[in-house]
């Protein structure tokens, strides 16, 4: 885990680069990718390639067709936040998970603004620059901080979250909107928050995550209380675990 570890370290230079993060393309609505995202991975991928050869690689960036993911996959975000990143808000990631028979069993997310590193693998714990990390003890809605996504991607889904995310601002102390899923798992990982939603996340927005926030002792579904898609989009309900039937109570209605 220590060479992974050092090994997303070293993209931080990337992600730095103010010149390549202004060098845009537009995929999509609200959908874009910069050459540092396309930096990272090319980084990372030949890296990840020669020091665990029989694992498989997964990026947002990539044709991913021919997967098996039955097996090993690595699971990698080159920027979590892109648009984060465009903006200069300082609130992106790097985020790499790894996939066992379609389960997330070790993540691990760095914010290059911040220099924070979140890395767990099953079994093992889950740390913030190496010191070990859990979960907030908030045991209700009301006494939690709750982040929530906008799915931006999707705004026709626009009426619908923003009802989900009234009941949320009511029902609990109050809302956040950081604008990386991967971040906003951390942070519920290491208790700065209590709980996350987000409709629509793609497999590489929660992966490392997931991972994380699972040996931090907290909780990762989709809003159903079912185990997220790695292979399709998901609607991801995220917390503590203390609050979690109360929180899908709450975004179901």
């Amino acid at each position: 885990m220590e060479k992974l570890i050092e090994l997303v370290r070293e993209t931080r230079s990337i992600a730095l680069d103010s010149c390549s993060a202004h060098d845009i393309t537009v995929k999509g609505a609200a959908d874009f990718v910069t050459k540092v995202d396309y930096g990272v991975q090319e980084f990372l991928r030949p890296r990840l390639r020669e020091m665990y050869p029989d694992i498989q690689f997964m990026s947002e960036e990539k044709d991913n067709s021919g997967i098996d993911m039955s097996g090993r996959v690595w699971i990698l975000d080159p920027i979590d936040g892109t648009t984060n990143l465009i903006h200069d808000y300082r609130m992106s990631a790097v985020s790499l998970g790894l996939l066992e028979n379609g389960v997330p069993v070790a993540g691990v997310v760095y914010n290059p603004f911040s220099d924070e590193l979140f890395s767990a693998e099953n079994g093992g714990g889950a740390f913030l620059n190496g010191s070990p990390i859990c979960v907030s003890r908030a045991g209700t809605l009301s006494q939690s901080l709750i982040s929530v996504g906008t799915s931006p991607y999707y705004k026709e889904l626009a009426d619908e979250n923003f009802e989900v995310i009234k009941r949320l601002f009511v029902s609990s102390e109050d809302i956040r909107r950081c604008g990386s899923a991967a971040m906003d798992l951390c942070y519920t990982a290491c208790g700065r928050i209590d709980g996350y939603f987000e409709r629509r996340l793609k497999p590489w927005d929660h992966a490392a995550g997931t991972a994380i926030l699972r040996e931090a002792g907290g909780c990762v579904t989709d809003i159903n209380g079912g185990e997220p898609s790695y292979t399709a989009p998901s609607d991801i309900a995220a917390s503590n675990g203390r609050i979690h039937r109360e929180l899908i109570s709450c975004i179901g209605g």
